[in-house]
């Protein structure tokens, strides 16, 4: 999957059995004879809060047996310049190298290259090869593992669909995560260790050397092509109810009517204008779904708060800590605090607890939380550690593999999911403070209005298809509620003037089925979502087309009935 919603497609380089996909600086799709063996190699480049510098591509230099990004490194007070080559080193042979020179002194907590493995290795057998030669048998984890699954690597050996693959490391020390805790379709190795200091400083005039070396031997399995892509959908528990978020855009608002049941506000007791945010998300006359961040420096404002809710419709409600080591989740500390303003006040409300940022804290931190609690919570974010349009596309896999993980951790407990949204709606790893608001009221907005969180393909029309996908994928028994987006802005359904945008369509189309018995399937490929109700006029199945062709989708519905439609790339279409 390329650049389907803006930009060009990726480039193809070819040399022998060896393939990739050129995505700007990223080398993507690595594959032998076909097949991919690494979802992708790149050199990044990340300040001291975790953000990302851009990598500018000023030329590219191709051959039969190499191809050179001559690359430099703009924004968040970087300067590297040098090169990303990918280079054939025999038969079967493949290197990728990263040269880098920095400038000037630069403070980052990592620079190197990241490899990325596909996530279909999901339970294969690996073998970790350690910087003192000593070889040790693990596994790619099949859950989601809340840790990183291997230390102190100089490489990685498996044997998938008919390949053997070796990759060595050079240059650093490397280490590998589990990136769908972040609904990335991949495994993570990357260089420098977390358990060494962080910020640390590259010197004006150092220079960043690693490689990575890949052989492949074997032949791949033969795949046979259907020209019909099919899913069966089953008969289940009732399908999630569909909330929105509050508009986090300055004023003025626009008028505009309610969609879906609830509207998620999100208030940061430590700023000016948090009642002014709340008045906003009451003035749907929805219930609302309140998510208060806690002020360090006023443990009384939570009792104020809650007390500001009084008069209101409250769907349900919880607290997050903003620092600390329970920091983001809802711990005994701040859910206590949170019951006590509760029955002081005389609010009822069902009470939840979670990660305010993504499943990841709430896979890692699930032991913090309270006993007692009515639901679970946690936020979803596509593009956190890439803006890449197939980074979008490809977490809609992780989406329903993080949903089902979070309905095992729940334990019976109703999942609620959101906000989710295209970019985070706080940066959750930053070691600095977040943006506050200047003045009480909303002229300048709150929370995600203050960040870098706005995206062009919010507007986009294959924005729609990806929603209903997310629905599919998201919505396993047990999971609540779904929350996308917020009512209008930059991040929401509808401009700042109310005109609506073509994924409003989409969140209109699961709120109608919402609360109906739901029918539900696995896609084939990651690239088409099919979800499903009975209701009262018949069956109904919602079918998206994520892929960059065409396709021919037969939905089987229980009872043996099928129906099929031509669904063209980056659509919906209603069965």
């Amino acid at each position: 999957m390329t650049h389907l919603w803006n930009g060009e497609p990726a480039r193809e380089w070819r040399s022998g059995p060896w393939s990739l996909e050129l995505r700007d600086d990223e080398l993507a799709d690595i594959a032998y004879h076909g097949r991919v063996v690494l979802r992708s190699v790149r050199a990044v480049v990340r300040d001291r809060n975790w953000d990302t510098a851009g990598l500018v591509v000023d030329r590219i230099d191709s051959s039969g047996i190499a191809l050179t990004l001559h690359v430099r490194s703009t924004g968040l007070g970087s300067d590297l310049r040098g090169i990303v080559r990918a280079e054939v080193r025999g038969a079967g042979r493949l290197r990728v190298l990263a040269d880098l020179e920095s400038a000037s002194e630069f403070e980052t907590n990592r620079t190197g290259l990241v490899v990325l493995h596909p996530p279909v290795l999901a339970g294969s057998t690996m073998h970790v090869r350690h910087s003192d030669g000593e070889v040790v048998r693990s596994r790619f984890p099949a859950g989601i593992s809340p840790h990183q699954p291997a230390f102190d690597i100089a490489g990685l050996s498996w044997t998938h669909d008919g390949l053997d693959v070796d990759v060595r490391f050079a240059g650093d020390v490397f280490e590998m995560e589990d990136q769908r805790n972040w609904t990335d379709a991949s495994y993570k190795t990357y260089s420098r260790p977390l358990a060494l200091p962080f910020p640390y400083r590259l010197a004006a005039g150092e220079r960043v050397v690693q490689s990575v070396d890949i052989a492949v031997s074997g032949t791949p399995a033969a795949v046979v092509a259907d020209p019909v892509t099919r899913i069966r959908l089953e008969e289940g528990t009732a399908l999630p109810s569909i909330g929105v978020s509050a508009s986090t855009a300055p004023d003025p608002a626009p008028d505009f009517a309610a969609i879906g049941e609830t509207v998620l506000v999100e208030l940061d007791l430590a700023t000016r204008n948090w009642r002014a945010a709340l008045d906003r998300a009451a003035a749907s006359g929805l219930p609302l779904d309140v998510r208060f961040v806690l002020a360090d420096a006023d443990p009384a404002a939570i009792d104020r708060a809650v007390r500001a809710l009084r008069g209101l419709s409250v769907a349900r409600i919880t607290a997050f800590p903003p620092t600390g080591p329970a920091r983001h989740v809802s711990d005994l500390d701040a859910i206590g605090a949170l019951r006590h303003a509760l029955a002081e006040a005389g609010i009822e409300a069902e009470l939840v607890g979670g990660a305010r940022s993504h499943f990841t804290e709430l896979n890692r931190e699930h032991h913090r939380l309270p006993r007692g609690l009515d639901g679970i919570v946690f936020s979803s974010t596509p593009l956190f550690h890439s803006l890449s349009t197939a980074q979008l596309v490809e977490a809609l896999g992780m989406q329903r593999v993080a949903a089902g993980q979070a309905v095992r951790l729940a334990g019976g407990l109703p999942v609620h999911i959101g906000p989710i949204s295209l970019r985070p709606h706080f940066n959750d790893v930053a070691t600095t403070s977040p943006p506050m608001p200047d003045h009480d009221d909303l002229r300048d907005g709150y929370g995600s209005a203050l960040t870098d969180a706005v995206d062009a393909r919010q507007a986009a029309p294959e924005l729609a298809a990806w929603t209903v996908a997310s629905a599919a994928a998201f919505a396993v028994p047990g999971v609540a509620t779904l929350a996308y987006f917020e009512e209008w802005g930059p991040r929401g359904l509808r401009t700042v003037d109310g005109t609506t945008l073509p994924v409003f369509d989409a969140v209109a189309a699961l709120a109608a089925l919402a609360g109906e018995p739901g029918l539900r399937g696995d896609s084939p490929d990651g690239l088409v979502w099919a979800l499903g109700a009975r209701t009262a006029g018949g069956d109904v199945a919602l079918v998206a087309n994520l892929d960059r062709r065409s396709r021919t989708v037969e939905v089987e519905l229980p009872g043996g009935e099928s129906r099929t439609a031509d669904v063209a790339p980056g659509t919906f279409t209603r069965l």
